[in-house]
């Protein structure tokens, strides 16, 4: 019997021993991350960037600790692959916030609600999936997700948009407001949500009334099998805000015009808020400062002649006080960007470490500008704009224009065959069913000449819209040449009708038609740091690191439909309202009305009343030497009777006539 229980306890201490190494082994991680980046048109770009990660379920199993519960049930539930969902207001400047960085490429969105969506299901079974996606989503943000339910609001891309051919799923609701009832289930997600750590700063006033606020939530899967490595689930959130600081008295009296230097800001001036120190769940948090590879330059230039600036043998990079600019808090490390074109200047970043910050010390960071400074932040091969052509209401055109900026001079990361520079890029548009595009009618002008689309474009995906069951898909990939300045292509519609109960609300505003988007496959925006292990430890910068395409999002287009005389079924109910009012309130009256009664009261009040009148009338009779007789009121109740039965008739006549004239 004691061996037996020597045995037994043996085999519950290794079970117990195997279960621990295993957790530690795959333990779920959270970590916050945020970059602040001055902008070249006296703006402040904040970007939060926070990551939680949870073992696969195999290993791990399905309780946690710190993964939300609402998002891995939402994976188990709908098989999901990739997830990606942004709420946005505003529209990102791509020619003074840039259109060449991570940032730019990932996390610049288009107004309102974007979301998509991969699924580990079989074909027959991704729009179901879709449909019971929106909703829980939609219930779980508060926001009117639901809408994207019905199959004109959602498309299925091939390769425009992402490669995944036949699980994508993709729609977008450019008119949704975005509103603190949104980001406020999106904190919920966070372990400290709002109440520690760097998602505290995310003061409400001064979030929502910057230029541009974007968030974002990215979800990744491997619980299906459909990758060989199983690395579980990863949740993404981020929240990129575009904040104008404040100008002080002094420095506008000081500059004026071009010349006036760049705000000075804090995070106390710009969020009104101190960094109390990191949430204790948080496996890392750290605060980085980005300064651009333009900036860097101007800064170098301006140091360079500088004579009596002390810098001695400290590299210009290395240093956070310097001719151009000045930190308030000395950084825990400096990493600098490898750039890829062998330039003498790259992007640098100064690093901050929220460890050692606590309520008694709480961390606020300032960033003074020193000179006045003028750059431009990295920019796409080309610069898209979307616009409308035409007039009336019955036809038009949609026109895409794509103009060079000054990165397309280098050229890299372009394609180079049969010793000639060609310049790829993918355009994704989705256009409404009530907008019935003609795809025969696409012309491509190429530097203001026009161009045969089969000699530009490499192929061409297109799925005609069909009424009130799908929108319309354009999937085309274009190659030029590198040296080319403009390229401009249109497509001409015809504007739909719909039915009454079809128009929104707001019908005499127009109809939206969701962003397009522009991809260049040969162009990657990404950063290389030196290889350290510190490095990889930050979710954040391994991000930057990952080759992902260069891509952007046009205007959305308001579109002015067709729309009835909303007035008209509110003056023929007012109207019919009004005639049977008349008809049914004389009806009653008349059923219900008491003659006899009516005939007894005027003859007590004659009685009462015309005593002398009586008098009066037997006086003249005399004197006319006729016979006195009391006068009968029948004759006069009689005549009454008929006016009323005149009445009713009439009342009668002109309901029915109105029923059937409206019939």
């Amino acid at each position: 019997m004691v061996a037996i229980l020597r045995l037994l306890l043996s085999v519950l201490l290794l079970s117990c021993m195997t279960a621990v190494s295993l957790s530690q082994g795959e333990e779920e991680e959270f970590s916050e991350e945020l970059m602040l980046k001055p902008l070249a048109d006296h703006k402040v770009l904040a970007h939060f960037h926070f990551q939680s990660r949870a073992p696969p379920t195999r290993m791990y199993g399905h309780h946690h600790h710190l993964f939300p519960k609402a998002l891995y049930q939402l994976v188990q539930k709908f098989q999901i692959r990739e997830m990606e969902l942004s709420f946005t207001q505003g529209r990102w400047n791509y020619e003074h916030w840039g259109g060449f960085d991570p940032i730019s490429s990932s996390n610049a969105k288009p107004p309102g609600v974007e979301l998509w969506a991969v699924f580990d299901v079989p074909h027959d079974q991704v729009d179901a999936s879709w449909k019971n996606l929106t909703h829980t989503l939609s219930g779980l943000f508060c926001a009117s997700i639901n809408f994207l339910e019905s199959s004109t609001a959602y498309s299925a891309p091939d390769w425009g948009f992402r490669p995944f051919s036949g699980s994508l799923r993709y729609g977008s609701l450019p008119r949704e407001a975005v509103c603190t009832e949104n980001l406020t289930p999106w904190l919920k997600l966070l372990p400290c949500r709002d109440k520690a750590g760097l998602a505290a700063l995310m003061d409400r006033p001064s979030i929502y009334r910057g230029f541009y606020h974007s968030q974002r939530l990215r979800l990744t899967s491997t619980e299906f099998g459909s990758t060989e490595v199983e690395s579980g689930i990863a949740v993404d959130q981020t929240l990129t805000v575009v904040l104008q600081p404040t100008t002080s008295r002094r420095a506008s009296m000081t500059y004026s015009g071009d010349s006036a230097p760049q705000r000075s800001w804090s995070l106390s001036s710009i969020f009104g808020r101190k960094v109390s120190g990191r949430c204790v769940l948080a496996k890392s948090s750290n605060v980085y400062i980005q300064v651009e590879r333009g900036l860097m330059s101007k800064l170098k230039n301006f140091h360079a002649e500088d004579e009596g600036s002390g810098a001695g043998d400290i590299p210009f990079e290395k240093s956070w006080n310097n001719s151009g600019f000045e930190l308030s808090i000395a950084p825990n490390r400096v990493i600098k960007e490898v750039n890829s074109l062998h330039d003498e200047t790259s992007t640098v970043l100064y690093e901050y470490v929220i460890d050692n910050y606590s309520t008694s010390e709480p961390f606020d960071l300032g960033f003074t500008w020193n000179l006045p400074v003028v750059w431009s932040s990295p920019q796409a091969p080309l610069r898209a704009s979307r616009f409308l052509m035409g007039s009336g209401n019955e036809r038009g055109a949609i026109a895409i224009s794509l103009k060079a900026t000054e990165a397309s001079d280098g050229l890299w990361g372009a394609d180079t065959t049969e010793n000639s520079c060609v310049l790829r890029f993918n355009v994704f548009q989705v256009v409404p069913w009530y907008i019935k595009v003609y795809f025969h009618t696409l012309q491509v002008f190429v530097d203001e000449k026009p161009q045969s689309f089969m000699d530009v474009i490499e192929r061409m995906r297109v799925s005609p819209s069909e009424d009130k069951v799908s929108p319309g898909l354009m999937e085309m990939a274009f190659k030029l040449p590198c040296h080319v300045k403009s390229v401009i292509f249109t497509l001409e519609f015809d504007k739909g009708f719909l039915h009454i109960d079809e128009y929104p609300p707001d019908a005499n505003q127009g109809f939206d038609i969701p962003s397009a988007v522009i991809s260049f496959p040969d162009f990657h925006a990404s950063m290389h740091f030196l290889k350290d292990d510190s490095l990889n430890k930050s979710p954040m910068l391994s991000k930057f690191q990952e080759r992902s395409p260069v891509l952007c999002y046009t205007e959305v287009l308001l579109v002015p439909l067709t729309t009835p005389d909303f007035s008209m079924p509110y003056n023929v109910i007012t109207i019919t309202c009004t005639v049977f009012a008349l008809y049914f309130g004389t009806l009653l009256n008349v059923l219900r009305r008491r003659v006899d009664e009516e005939e007894r009261l005027l003859k007590r009040k004659d009685s009462k009343t015309g005593r002398l009148r009586q008098l009066l009338s037997k006086l003249f009779a005399k004197l006319r030497g006729k016979s006195w007789e009391p006068t009968e009121t029948q004759s006069a109740s009689s005549s009454l009777n008929s006016f009323k039965l005149f009445l009713v008739i009439l009342v009668a006549g002109i309901a029915v006539g109105c029923q059937y004239y409206f019939q």
